[in-house]
């Protein structure tokens, strides 16, 4: 039986580097999906609100009932793709999530539409994971796994930038429906190109090694801070709500390092985030992905609500970032792999830094040309090196067996890193400012750019300090086992 597996799976094995390109295509189109949808809707929400009857607070909930159902359920689907099956998990997860966006695009109400986002964090939390783990068990040959995670982080940058552009456009051309809608003919091409080049899954499913204790406590202590923190604009940092749920989280993230430690098949290996590459790389996706998501959210607030830009304007002027984080993820790729990551992760911190702090200065009466394209260009050039970094610095020398569990790892700090920047970002630009509204809101996206600065320049000391030395990291990514081509 095992013989007729692998041969299955062998038959659908890309064959040659045209098959893996294609394979890593498919890949980053399907994480190219998940992004879209977390970027896109930024620009759409006025439409949004006025076509479901969203007021209020309760807007927050058209991004928040997607990324916190998202970002809570990561770490179990990257395990479940170790012990289900990868390509049964991204076909599934695919599936979910395409159907998601239909009831999405078609929903009636605000309840309907907020259930459907949710359904679309599951089918994301499925498919993402699993998505990087066939990627890593793929191309295992040293240079050609930096050249996939650098294409995987450059989706996860530029990507970004690219929803914002096709939101925009999408949204004034045809209506804000057709951001969900465009997912469907999307996710069936991806869905036909992965049956034939992503292997067959050689394993049966193996329930009995899944950490549902685990994977429960860890759901619900993610979930609980997660929603905290993207309440506490509305309700208050130091109220009751933000304080109690915010605490419980917290306290349950500290009771799940206490299971895993003392269970058979953890979800999640607590020592591998003893290793520098690992712990330090998840540390610095947590502030990577703050600052990646602030720039876009208080770009955006800029020029719609201070400038008075139109949706597809503000997409347009997004183009320009979406550059400057390719080039930056080409020139961290091929400087990583001489120098390892903590170098060029302190420079990349450095830069996105740099480019923050010039966007801190633009006020009511500036212009897109003069106050924020020359700090997009610095800060993406910066962030596009610190991403495909920080996915190298987690995923090297993972073996095959837990290749699902750190990819989890590592979408779950995007996530987690991204919420926590638009909470307290949010809070710092709509509480910061006095005076007149475009002059109050430009104050406080001018402070909240400034403290964006501050948390990359922090970040760039604590990556020297933390990540591993470029003589301890380089053997791990030069001698990984080369890939077998079938």
């Amino acid at each position: 039986m095992t013989t007729n597996l692998h041969a299955a799976g062998a038959a659908h094995r890309p064959a040659g580097r045209s098959g893996l390109k294609q394979l890593l295509l498919v890949l980053c189109l399907a994480q190219l999906m998940v992004i879209l949808d977390i970027t896109a809707v930024n620009v759409a929400l006025p439409d949004m609100a006025r076509g479901l009857g969203i007021t209020g607070g309760d807007l927050g909930w058209t991004i928040t009932s997607y990324s916190l159902i998202f970002g809570s359920l990561l770490l179990l689907g990257g395990r479940a793709a170790d012990l289900l099956g990868r390509r049964r998990m991204f076909l599934a997860g695919l599936a979910v999530f395409v159907l998601a966006s239909v009831a999405a695009a078609t929903a009636g109400g605000a309840t309907t539409f907020f259930a459907a986002r949710a359904a679309q964090g599951l089918g994301a939390a499925m498919l993402s994971p699993a998505a990087l783990s066939i990627l890593m068990n793929t191309f295992k040959d040293g240079h050609q796994r930096a050249h996939a995670l650098a294409a995987w982080g450059a989706v996860g940058g530029a990507g970004a930038a690219i929803g914002v552009l096709l939101g925009g456009a999408l949204t004034e051309l045809i209506g804000w429906q057709a951001i969900f809608l465009i997912n469907v003919p999307i996710g069936l091409a991806v869905a036909v190109a992965a049956r034939s080049l992503i292997p067959a899954d050689e394993l049966h499913p193996r329930l009995s090694g899944l950490d549902l204790p685990g994977a429960a406590l860890a759901t619900v202590s993610l979930g609980a801070v997660v929603f905290a923190l993207s309440q506490a604009a509305d309700v208050g940092w130091s109220s009751m709500q933000t304080l109690t749920v915010g605490g419980a989280g917290l306290a349950g993230l500290l009771c799940f390092v206490a299971v895993e430690l003392r269970t058979r098949h953890p979800l999640l290996r607590i020592e591998r985030l003893a290793d520098r590459g690992v712990g330090g790389g998840f540390a610095m996706m947590l502030a990577a992905a703050a600052a990646l998501f602030g720039t876009f959210l208080l770009t955006s607030l800029y020029l719609q609500n201070v400038l008075g830009t139109g949706p597809l304007e503000t997409g347009l002027a997004f183009l320009p970032l979406a550059v400057a984080l390719a080039v930056g993820v080409h020139a961290g790729s091929h400087v990583l792999g001489h120098a390892g990551v903590r170098v060029p992760m302190a420079t990349g911190f450095a830069l996105s830094a740099l480019g923050l702090l010039m966007l801190s200065g633009a006020d009511v009466h500036g212009s897109y040309f003069s106050d924020v394209l020359p700090g997009m260009l610095v800060a993406g050039l910066g962030l596009g090196m610190v991403l495909v970094c920080v996915s190298v610095s987690v995923m090297t020398g993972a073996k095959d067996e837990e290749t699902g569990m750190l990819s989890g790892l590592n979408t779950t700090g995007h996530e987690i890193g991204g919420s926590i920047g638009i909470a307290v970002l949010a809070t710092i630009a709509a509480g910061s400012g006095v005076g007149d509204a475009p002059a109050a809101l430009a104050q406080g996206i001018g402070d909240a750019f400034l403290a964006a600065s501050g948390i990359a320049a922090i970040a760039s000391i604590i990556a020297l300090i933390v990540l591993p030395a470029a003589a301890t990291f380089l053997p791990k990514l030069r001698l990984a086992p080369r890939v077998a081509v079938h």
